[in-house]
């Protein structure tokens, strides 16, 4: 098979989450165990850092990820969904994995497959430690899925664990509360091995504490380490963080403000990393954080995408993360705001329009794979709480749509989900097979 026959073959063999949600979860580590013994367990022949959390994971892991990079190490980074290309799930060094080693991979394992019936994720899993294990990476950033206890890339024993915050996502697979959340993502945090907490939220603090305590690993929370004094946009583009506690004019190429919390978290990563003896000077941080998406190709976080009007990409899609980008477009000075929306089916989008603000003209649409809400029953459910705007079949026409509407001093707002940023960014992705 050559690179689109393989990505043919596992699109439409493998049981997929993003494409048929609940079926394509399985809640024990069963089939990873086996597909990794079948490997000779790869996931012990590399260090690593395991991130997981309800909102930042995929931030902080990149700029772990860069910060690595410009300290000299030989990285790999693992993460997920994609947005345009496979193989942004799985990089060294930033760049994306060979498609000869995707197809090499499936066409060893297919037999294997074949007989384990993995998920989807299972399977990038078990591909992107293979991939690290036979690179030689130094050090490998690892990005869970949706949870921690029963993700895939659980099996590994990392330098140090890190959880971002906890947040109400899916609620079906995790828990309905904080604190059942919390302790699905508490999974990850491994005997004797430190542990550090983003933010400290009451709810959801002795969860994480008993655990660490339980396991004898040293617990830390980032934001009682270090506090953002203030923060700038210089004139090359860049978001500039007065941080307290030693890091002063910190630049990073992430532009949302949001993503302060996750600089935080980053910085204290890497005082637990230095003490297992990874060698991390400050001009590493400083380059590392400078250029975290051309060093690692990261997408979708308050990604300008145009100007006149102002375009903006951003892959928020709960509540707790579509309130942090709503802060940002307030923040952002423009004449009407345009918002390009779709949600997957088993979101809980009543909470997340609720807080959307009226005065927006809204697209309501649907990304290219069967779990998208229907667009007209998405309008529906907007329209009865107070929302205002047109459906639209697919991400490309609603994008036209608010193009054409908007003047040069208007913002088009695009995201409620990474398959609406994906269909914007690069077309429909080959999620479509049923």
């Amino acid at each position: 098979m050559n690179y689109e026959e393989t990505l043919e073959y596992l699109f439409s063999r493998l049981p997929m989450y993003q494409r048929i949600g609940k079926a394509a979860y399985k809640a024990d580590l069963k089939t990873t165990i086996a597909l990794d013994n079948y490997s000779g367990n790869p996931h012990k022949r590399f260090r690593s850092v395991h991130i997981a959390g309800t909102n930042g994971k995929g931030s902080v892991s990149h700029m772990i990820a860069s910060v690595l990079q410009s300290a000299g190490y030989k990285t790999g980074l693992y993460t997920s969904p994609h947005l345009t290309d496979f193989r942004e799930r799985i990089r060294i060094n930033g760049k994306p994995v060979r498609k000869n080693f995707v197809t090499s991979f499936t066409g060893s394992h297919r037999t294997l497959f074949e007989k384990l019936r993995p998920s989807f994720f299972e399977m990038t899993v078990a591909m992107a430690f293979n991939c690290f294990a036979s690179e030689k990476v130094d050090i490998a950033v690892i990005e869970t899925g949706m949870g921690g206890r029963l993700d895939s890339t659980n099996i590994i024993t990392p330098l140090v664990s890190v959880i971002t915050n906890i947040g109400l996502d899916h609620t079906e697979f995790l828990g309905g509360s904080l604190q059942e959340i919390a302790r699905e993502k508490a999974g990850i945090i491994k005997k004797g091995v430190p542990v550090v907490i983003g933010e400290k939220q009451p709810e959801t603090t002795s969860i994480f504490e008993e655990r660490a305590a339980g396991l004898n690993s040293a617990i830390s929370f980032a934001s009682e380490k270090y506090t953002i004094g203030f923060a700038t946009h210089t004139t090359e583009g860049l978001q500039s963080l007065n941080i307290k506690a030693g890091w002063n004019n910190l630049e990073t190429d992430l532009l949302g403000f949001y993503q302060q919390k996750n600089v935080v978290t980053v910085l204290h990563t890497i005082d637990v990393l230095r003490e297992k003896s990874i060698k991390i000077s400050r001009d590493a941080v400083y380059n590392g954080m400078r250029q975290v998406v051309t060093a690692t190709g990261l997408k979708g976080r308050w990604q300008v995408a145009g100007s006149n009007p102002l375009v903006v990409y951003d892959t928020a899609h709960n509540a707790d993360g579509i309130e942090a980008v709503l802060g940002q477009i307030r923040a952002t000075p423009h004449r009407h705001l345009h918002m390009v929306l779709g949600f997957v089916n088993d979101k809980n989008t009543g909470e997340i329009l609720r807080i959307l603000p009226a005065s927006a003209t809204c697209y309501f649409t649907m990304a290219s794979i069967p779990r998208s809400l229907d667009a007209v029953e998405l309008r529906s459910r907007a329209l009865a709480t107070g929302l205002s705007g047109k459906a639209f079949r697919t991400v490309p026409d609603a994008v036209s749509a608010a193009l054409a509407a908007a003047g040069p001093d208007d913002l088009i707002f695009v995201g409620g989900s990474t398959f609406v940023v994906a269909d914007a960014a690069g077309g429909p992705l080959p999620f479509t097979h049923t």
